[in-house]
């Protein structure tokens, strides 16, 4: 398992199985989220499988997916107002993790240096850069 630490509340992975659940409840996370639609990808486990396990180990899920691609303004601020909720610290996956990342930087936009976000997210392995126009768009719209 790769889990990417963004800030002290998200941490983010790639792919996740429920044979992984046991191992981030032990790691202190207390939330799962899963940024994946259903049946995006033939190697993915199902929805529910994953949900069984996480509550099984103590864990709240959350299954916010977005599309690859195309994350929208009500993605954002649904992930934003998650985040300010979220018993924490939480871990968010995706195919790859990128699209958490994204997310992650899109809600913080408003509220952070978007040189920060990006240098954050490159040091996890997520290099961004090409997202600062949407990033400053956002903070531009406090």
């Amino acid at each position: 398992m790769d889990i990417r630490k963004l800030d002290d509340t998200l941490s983010v992975s790639p792919q996740v199985t429920p044979a992984d659940v046991e191992q981030i409840a032990k790691a202190g996370f207390r939330t799962l989220i899963s940024n994946r639609p259903e049946g995006e990808g033939a190697d993915q486990p199902a929805t529910d499988e994953l949900a069984d396990a996480a509550r099984k180990h103590g864990l709240d899920w959350v299954y916010m997916p977005v599309a690859p691609g195309n994350i929208t303004d009500a993605d954002i601020a649904n992930f934003r107002q998650f985040l300010e909720s979220a018993a924490g610290p939480a871990l968010a996956f995706c195919r790859t993790g990128t699209r958490c990342t994204k997310l992650w930087a899109f809600s913080n936009a408003q509220r952070g240096d978007i040189d920060a976000l990006l240098r954050t997210a490159g040091a996890a392995g997520y290099d961004l850069t090409d997202q600062r126009e949407r990033m400053v768009g956002l903070a531009n719209t406090r």
